[in-house]
């Protein structure tokens, strides 16, 4: 079946039906469901090759992975964000092209994917504050979105992130509420920008309970088991340890809990634990009952929502850029419970 008889079937013109698979936000949802149906009980496909011609797109979306950040392919992270993202892709009749390069030749990969035409558009990971990346896509003309954002940036740019700081300032209330004073931050590198929200929600709900942070119960490292539980064992092993911790990722917080049991303590009694981003496809936080305290987002309908963000930006090339603010949800686990001496 070719696109001239399935618009016949639908009744709907061509223009319509073409509109209607390839994104185009003019056409209405009821619409798009409608030839997305149809399109599929005809087994139909797309001619990409004569829509490029027709369009001179590349039907393509990338992403550039630096080299100082390639551990992030294999980080379950990382491959939810990607699995939404290609759901949208594949939906709408994109590629997905990754590049993994060497840092110094970042911004040199960015200029010929422009050049060569092989994206229509790119989505940024990982923002810095002040990112240079902004200044640099918005120089070239690429279409972009950010999974995230880059405070300090003074050019408008398109975003969607989860509000990390409210995230980090409730849990951090929660553990107050607890009775728990020493209150330690293990957080991601903190010359990226979600990790700054982190600690500053985390500050702030300790200086609005008049509790002064404590530098020696904050560690800033990679998301890693092992890095958790070097920096658990280390503050545990004080004169003064924590009580409760505030951890970056489930993964940093394996490593806590590895540091905690180490230590002959039992998470959820003598030690609390809270974590973020805990739904993930391939590491589930327990079964009925969550085993850590999380502050949950789903990182693979982040990726839907960024992708499907780009691909509006590039079929209409809106003149004020787009915001999306996710509020993370507080669920409550078997990791987390009064202080000490407080139950």
């Amino acid at each position: 079946m070719n696109l001239k008889e399935l618009a016949t079937q639908l009744g709907l013109s061509p223009t319509t039906v073409s509109r209607a698979l390839n994104g185009y936000p003019e056409v209405n949802e009821a619409t798009r469901e409608r030839v997305m149906a149809a399109a599929k009980r005809s087994n139909y496909r797309p001619n990409t090759r004569a829509i490029r011609l027709a369009t001179g797109r590349a039907l393509a979306v990338g992403h550039v992975i630096p080299i100082a950040t390639r551990h992030e392919i294999v980080n379950p992270i990382f491959a939810d964000f990607i699995a939404g993202a290609g759901e949208t892709y594949s939906r709408n009749g994109y590629d997905m092209l990754l590049s993994v390069v060497a840092d110094e030749t970042e911004e040199t990969t960015y200029r010929e994917l422009k050049l060569r035409g092989a994206v229509d558009g790119v989505i940024v990971h990982s923002p810095r504050r002040e990112d240079p990346r902004i200044a640099l896509l918005n120089d070239i003309g690429l279409p972009f979105v950010v999974h995230g954002r880059a405070s300090g940036s003074a050019l408008p740019y398109n975003w969607v992130d989860v509000n990390n700081r409210r995230a980090f300032h409730r849990a951090t209330e929660f553990l107050l509420d607890l009775g728990h004073l020493r209150i330690a931050l293990i957080n991601g590198l903190e010359y990226m920008d979600f990790a700054l929200r982190r600690r500053s929600g985390y500050v702030d709900a300790l200086a609005a309970r008049g509790i002064a942070a404590d530098a020696r119960l904050m560690t800033s490292d990679q998301m890693t088991e092992v890095a958790g539980f070097q920096a658990a064992q280390a503050m545990l092993a004080t004169a003064d340890p924590p009580t409760a911790f505030l951890v970056a990722s489930m993964i940093s917080a394996m490593g806590v809990r590895r540091a905690i049991e180490a230590a002959g303590l039992v998470m959820g009694r003598d030690v609390s634990v809270i974590i973020h981003d805990d739904d993930l496809s391939y590491l589930k936080n327990g079964d009925a009952v969550p085993i850590f305290t999380a502050t949950r987002s789903s990182v693979r309908e982040a990726g839907r929502l960024v992708a499907e963000m780009l691909l509006d930006v590039i079929a209409t090339a809106p003149t004020a850029p787009t915001h999306r603010l996710l509020e993370a949800e507080l669920i409550i686990g078997q990791s987390t419970g009064p202080a000490p001496g407080r139950g």
